[in-house]
């Protein structure tokens, strides 16, 4: 199957999963005709920088933080939302960091995660039956207008650029500056304890830059390992990477393009040519399009980005290790990241024995955790929500598990939003973390149309506690046996909606 030849088009003589019917596809393909002829958003060299830095993270050498929403939307697509997250990710990388003293590489689910995979093709609401909603570049969240629309490829597409345009600007105009952390978005943070424990990296990181700039260690970043392959990325100071669920192949198909190789950037022969989808540096194939023989696999397989795969409770050990041999059959490095999405009370049946078959497999690999998306439940008054014991449960199950194995966690992947009402509070998703969200506030500012997400709050709490694993692990302390042990052993249990990060 993965010997036959592929095309950026291959993808249709295959079983298509999650397709969307669009009533008029004469208008669709004058739509995807148009796409084709735009320009890239992002470029082969940055592609190739991010599969450098994640063979760092398969060394152990780089931590991967995946994150942003669900999905995104056309409506949120506006220059406080686009900082208030790229904060948010900046101050949970500094934290890591600064726990850890290891790079971090930062993956955004954004500039492209508009839409969403759905278990039927359609859904009651006031009383009739009408198409799922799919995603702001297929349909409309207005139950009238469900309709697929080509026109909202167009869409998605000036959405992107203008998100990744701002990003870009973002990022090379000092907004990543690491002289002032405070700038991303803490203002806002209600929880004496969460502010003073950032409070305290941002003094310690201000005193060491003022340090290295006395003894002039502060000029130049060439010499560093980590700053090699491929040309500079999307930022200035900080490199940032963009992301989204491959799901609507004719999109990905009209983005994808044939560059000639660059030597220097992807060590491949120049005398020959590779294809890459340009809407975005990095794509998943999730739980419910990974069909050995299905169209997404076929079409994963040809691109030269680097791709995740959503490994959960459904999938055996075999048919993981006929994945890997389909699209990375020569076993490069940097190309392939697992991310892992079991829920808590399934983890610790099913993460041993992936582990153990990729690792006689010999398949280089980055091994990610997704505590979101197996441990979401419906409300007493109907809402989605999370618990956040919840999601450290499995993300604690995971490090213990991939520590037991002889492997490591590489990464985290999380829904996660710094967004603010009009009053300036976080969003009400997800229950538990410092603030101690209760059911009875889930209604206060539940502002998610897909699935719910960690606040601002709730996000550092995450970081807090990773950064301290990673520092007692540094420092030759309790590592996971004794941070994580103690999280699992009644301070943070998968039943409790609260955490204590004095750990």
């Amino acid at each position: 199957m993965a010997d036959s030849i592929w095309s950026p088009s291959s993808w249709k003589t295959r079983p298509v999963a999650q397709i969307v019917n669009y009533p008029d596809q004469q208008h669709l393909r004058r739509v995807l005709s148009k796409i084709n002829t735009l320009p890239p958003l992002v470029t082969p060299a940055e592609i190739e920088r991010l599969r450098f830095q994640l063979a760092a993270v398969q060394r152990n050498e780089a931590f991967l933080l995946h994150a942003g929403d669900c999905a995104e939307s056309f409506d949120a697509c506006t220059q406080q939302n686009i900082s208030a997250k790229i904060g948010l990710i900046l101050s949970f990388s500094l934290i890591l960091i600064w726990g850890g003293r290891l790079p971090v590489v930062r993956i955004g689910r954004i500039a492209g995660q508009y839409a969403k995979p759905r278990s039927s093709g359609t859904e009651r609401i006031g009383g009739r039956e009408v198409p799922s909603f799919r995603g702001d570049n297929v349909n409309g969240l207005d139950p009238n207008d469900r309709t697929p629309d080509p026109e909202r490829l167009l869409s998605a597409y000036f959405h992107s650029t203008a998100t990744l345009n701002y990003v870009r600007g973002l990022l090379t105009s000092g907004f990543a500056s690491l002289h002032h952390p405070r700038d991303w978005s803490l203002s806002h943070v209600r929880s004496p304890s969460l502010r003073s424990e950032f409070e305290k990296i941002t003094q310690g990181l201000s005193d060491a830059l003022d340090f290295s700039h006395t003894i002039g260690a502060d000029s130049g970043r060439e010499n560093i390992p980590f700053e090699r392959g491929g040309g500079r990325g999307v930022l200035g100071e900080v490199d940032f990477y963009t992301s989204h669920e491959g799901l609507m192949l004719d999109w990905e198909q009209a983005m994808t393009r044939e560059f000639k190789n660059d030597v220097a950037s992807s060590g491949l022969s120049p005398q020959q040519s590779s294809f890459y989808n340009t809407s975005a540096h990095f794509l998943w194939v999730g739980d419910r399009t990974r069909q050995l023989d299905g169209a997404h696999i076929e079409y994963f397989r040809g691109i030269r980005n680097p791709i995740g795969i959503k490994v959960g409770p459904s999938l055996g050990n075999d048919e993981l290790i006929n994945l890997l041999e389909i699209v990375n059959p020569n076993k490069e490095s940097g190309r392939v990241t697992l991310i892992t999405r079991y829920g808590a009370g399934k983890v610790r049946d099913h993460l041993a024995g992936h582990i153990e078959a990729v690792k006689r497999s010999g398949h280089p690999v980055a091994w990610v955790c997704d505590p979101m998306h197996g441990n979401t439940l419906t409300s007493g008054g109907g809402l989605k929500t999370r618990n956040f014991g919840t999601i450290i449960s499995e993300l604690t199950s995971c490090i213990s598990i991939h520590a037991a194995c002889g492997s490591r966690l590489g990464g985290v992947s999380l829904e996660f939003t710094g967004e603010l009402n009009d009053e300036g509070f976080s969003v009400t998703e997800c229950l538990g973390g410092s603030m101690e969200l209760s059911e009875e506030q889930l209604g206060l500012r539940y502002q998610s149309f897909c699935d719910p997400r960690l606040n601002f709050e709730q996000s550092l709490d995450v970081a807090f506690l990773i950064s301290n694993h990673f520092k007692e692990e540094r420092l030759g302390g309790k590592g996971e046996n004794g941070i994580f042990a103690a999280l699992g052993g009644g301070r943070t249990q998968s039943n409790s909606n609260t955490t204590d990060r004095s750990l």
